[in-house]
């Protein structure tokens, strides 16, 4: 038998798309394989619709989205989920890290962050270590801003992002962060977080109100999930996750991480590349029975 949260009798599981593209075949391996886990486990499927990024999300896409998941016959519980409807969540969680001194804004931009960065790496002679999806880590420049320059930037509308303080972050969560993650064959594993090889993370932008991390962990949280099921792409975003959770006093879900579709270059499908859309499978006359015997729910 897969392993249930002992918090509540029935799991829960959610897929939470973006509108900011067609759903590709990669959406529905991960849309499927939450319903497949959910039915061996008796459990709820939410959806939720992660629009957040205002500027790319749109209604039209939205709509679309619905279209795909019917046509896949995927059934969600009532009630979807809209980020963009649950901005004081947010917000009201942001403002609780800021109580604990946790957040600070940044000013610079990307260009002052990468000269930043190129400085570093002179002086040093040695490359500047990077997050584990390759980018180079913040270099702090604006951790030590006086307090009180800070808020008068911010009252005056100067753009910025809010950082969380990985070293204070971590100094109050304290030794062992960890969660579970669980397979197919009902086994699972305790896994170590990592949260430090992320550094300084953003938390929110200026037309952002708030990051991926941020919402997620609230949203998770606000709807009882209990069982998160995503690419193997984001394992690694989990360790930032699984800190806010600790910070926040929320529970942390069991984790699966299922591998991602490639395309001819091996590369993982993904919006940003146009890869081949679900509606341009139909298009070509694929059913939807056709292509859940080719990713293996038949």
């Amino acid at each position: 038998m897969l392993p249930s949260s002992p918090a509540l009798a029935q799991p829960v599981f959610r897929f939470a798309p973006s509108p900011n593209g067609r759903l590709h075949l990669g959406h529905a391996l991960s849309a499927l394989t939450n319903q497949h886990f959910a039915a061996a486990m008796g459990g709820r499927l939410l959806l939720r619709i992660e629009d957040i990024d205002r500027q790319r999300c749109t209604p039209a896409l939205e709509q679309a989205l619905h279209e795909d998941l019917a046509w896949l016959g995927l059934t969600f519980a009532p009630q979807v989920r809209r980020q963009s409807e649950h901005f004081d969540d947010y917000a009201a969680t942001l403002d609780e890290l800021r109580r604990h001194g946790l957040l600070y804004p940044c000013f610079g931009s990307r260009e002052a962050v990468r000269a930043a960065v190129c400085a570093q790496e002179a002086a040093s002679g040695r490359p500047w270590p990077v997050d584990p999806d390759g980018v180079a880590l913040y270099p702090g420049m604006g951790r030590a801003l006086d307090k009180a320059e800070a808020q008068a930037r911010m009252a005056a509308g100067e753009p910025h992002v809010l950082r969380l303080d990985m070293g204070r972050a971590l100094a109050m969560a304290a030794a062992g962060l960890s969660y579970r993650v669980f397979d197919a064959s009902g086994s699972s594993q305790i896994v170590a977080a990592q949260p430090a090889r992320w550094g300084d993370v953003v938390l929110a932008r200026k037309d952002v109100p708030a990051s991926y991390h941020l919402c997620v962990v609230v949203d998770d949280a606000l709807q009882g999930v209990t069982h998160v099921v995503r690419g193997r792409d984001l394992e690694a975003a989990t360790d930032i996750h699984v800190l806010l959770q600790r910070l926040l006093g929320l529970p942390t879900p069991l984790y699966h991480f299922h591998e991602l579709l490639l395309d001819e270059a091996g590369r993982k499908l993904a919006k940003s590349r146009q890869s081949e859309s679900l509606a341009d499978l139909r298009m070509r006359g694929l059913t939807a029975a056709a292509l859940r015997r080719q990713l293996g729910f038949a």
